[in-house]
């Protein structure tokens, strides 16, 4: 009886060592840092889709022509200095004077006209866009209504230091430029942060760590010091 229980006692202790050890790796993967503090891949982060695929070259085709349709856009604006509006009128004079010279050729030639479609903007589209369009930006007033009530100095503080940065950025180059940069660095970085994903996510857990700590040095140092702006009554328990 003795032998028994032991063997009992030793297959449950290897059987709980194992469970141990099969555990182990999905803690650890659940331990591991992802940037923002994501839990999804990076496709359904985008929101998936073909907006998605597009930004992460799962169409070579298509993502190549969008970066080049808009590189031609800013060479076009920027580098050869044509306006829009010029280039707007340019492109329906040529349009019309094609279409109303094939329209008057076919009875020459004895061909049908060409069939030109009628175009109609949909209501509920537009609609939709200019309803989320409200959402956001109400959502960006309440935002900054918050920062300027001083209840939040670190948001405060890096509001500040990033429309700083969009204020260096925007000295350098025009709008037509930032925004050339930024669809760029969209078509970009995405797609390299996928590829070196493991890297990338190590590094920042390291520059995180070290930012806090100096943060903490901050706040110790400076910002305890300064007086806050009156807070709300504390909820009665």
């Amino acid at each position: 009886m003795e032998k028994i229980s032991e063997k009992i006692h030793g297959h449950d202790s290897s059987s709980s060592d194992s469970d141990n050890e099969k555990s182990s790796p999905s803690a650890f993967k659940a331990k591991v840092y992802r940037i923002f503090g994501r839990e999804k891949p990076v496709h359904k982060v985008l929101g998936g889709g073909k907006p998605a695929d597009v930004v992460l070259w799962r169409n070579k085709k298509i993502s190549a022509g969008v970066l080049g349709g808009a590189t031609a856009v800013w060479i076009l604006f920027e580098l050869l200095e044509y306006h829009l509006l010029t280039l707007v009128c340019h492109c329906s004079i040529l349009a019309l004077a094609i279409l109303f010279l094939w329209s008057n050729a076919t009875t020459f030639i004895n061909k049908a006209p060409p069939h030109i479609p009628e175009v109609h903007i949909p209501e509920d589209p537009v609609l939709q866009f200019a309803s989320a369009l409200r959402i956001e930006i109400n959502r960006g007033f309440a935002l900054l209504r918050n920062i300027a009530s001083g209840k939040d100095l670190k948001k405060f503080l890096s509001v500040i230091a990033g429309l700083w940065v969009v204020s260096i950025v925007g000295s350098w180059c025009n709008f037509l430029t930032l925004f050339y940069i930024v669809f760029v660095l969209l078509h970009t970085v995405p797609v390299l942060y996928e590829k070196y994903e493991d890297p990338v996510d190590s590094f920042a857990e390291k520059a995180m760590v070290e930012i806090k700590k100096q943060y903490a040095v901050f706040d110790a140092k400076v910002l305890s010091r300064i007086p806050r702006g009156p807070l709300k009554d504390k909820k009665i328990a």
